[in-house]
């Protein structure tokens, strides 16, 4: 089903824009014209997270949507993101740079394919990651991030047996964690997938004083080579708090902008693909959010999301449980401050 409404015949285009636009400035004035409030991912380009009001992980962003005061939302990161600030925020306007930014986890878990998942094991628990849609969510009993997956597992009872979908490594890697056996749907995050053991070993023989941090979405052949493994946020913030000076980063590559803005003494190096690359290391999706679409979404007020009633409370259910079951914890500004 789509969520996204996409601009109309009567919009501003691209090429009707005037080439000296300051895009910044245009993006600041149209901000507080319409109370707006700009979340953006971490691996959006720099450009957008330096201007964003709010940089985080999903986890981050689902509670800074849930309590936005904001009239618009506009969402710099991919499709789903986009869905969860609606599902939260029905009477406010959600607007997306492209529409067209989805997820390699999302498209690897349709709908009607879950539910016959679902229907096969009618006696588990569903967990589901939020790298999904509207419509999967809508079909799950509690949504979780990486950041907390493991502590949501935990509080589960224990003599039910456990969903997890769509990302089969962070799955795996929360099963190890939590000592529960899980009965995973077989998904991966393509960016994730390309990092190489091989590769990395060698970059860690360059590099013997540096410390590998990973994010869960990663296999487990790389995860068993990290020092550390969490989400965004906590990857950030291990290498911000450790004495060590150099970090191999395993996950998307924008993430290091952040990292260089709280330890700018530090360096950071992308983890490389199996040629020997960081290449690998840039989601196409993210990739897809320009300042120039992020100034003509405003513009336009398009795209932007839009959810049945009936799904929106369905897919609610899960992501309050979600928040419900996830300890409070400082927002990413406090946490820098520490």
């Amino acid at each position: 089903m789509e969520t996204v409404v996409r601009p109309g015949a009567d919009v501003i285009t691209a090429d009707q824009l005037d080439p000296y636009l300051d895009f910044e400035t245009e993006i600041d004035r149209l901000r507080r014209e319409n109370n707006a409030v700009i979340l953006a991912h971490y691996y959006q380009d720099p450009d957008i997270q330096d201007l964003a009001d709010f940089v985080g992980d999903s986890l981050d962003l689902s509670r800074t949507a849930a309590t936005t005061d904001a009239d618009v939302i506009v969402f710099c990161g991919v499709r789903f993101m986009g869905e969860v600030a609606k599902i939260l925020n029905p009477a406010r306007t959600v607007l997306l740079p492209d529409a067209d930014a989805g997820c390699s986890l999302e498209e690897s878990c349709p709908p009607d394919e879950f539910r016959a998942f679902r229907e096969k094991h009618p006696d588990h628990i569903a967990v589901t990651y939020i790298n999904c849609s509207a419509e999967v969510k809508a079909l799950s009993d509690v949504i979780v991030t990486s950041a907390n997956a493991e502590t949501i597992v935990r509080q589960l009872p224990a003599d039910k047996p456990i969903l997890f979908a769509p990302d089969q490594h962070l799955g795996n890697f929360v099963a190890r964690q939590a000592g529960r056996d899980l009965t995973f749907w077989p998904g991966s995050c393509i960016v994730h997938d390309q990092f190489s053991e091989r590769e990395l070993i060698k970059l860690q023989s360059q590099h013997p004083e540096a410390d590998v941090i990973a994010h869960p979405e990663c296999m487990e052949s790389i995860l068993k080579h990290a020092d550390h493994v969490g989400s965004t946020r906590s990857i950030i913030q291990y290498a911000r708090d450790s004495h060590k000076q150099e970090f191999i980063v395993a996950t998307e590559q924008h993430i290091i902008h952040e990292m260089m803005k709280q330890a700018p003494q530090k360096s950071f190096i992308p983890a490389p693909g199996a040629d020997g690359t960081c290449n690998c290391a840039s989601c196409p999706f993210m990739a897809m959010n320009t300042l120039e679409k992020l100034y003509l979404c405003m513009v336009n007020n398009a795209p932007r999301i839009e959810i049945p009633e009936d799904l929106r409370i369905l897919a609610k259910k899960p992501l309050d449980k979600m928040l419900e079951m996830t300890p409070p914890a400082a927002s990413p500004a406090q946490a820098a401050a520490e």
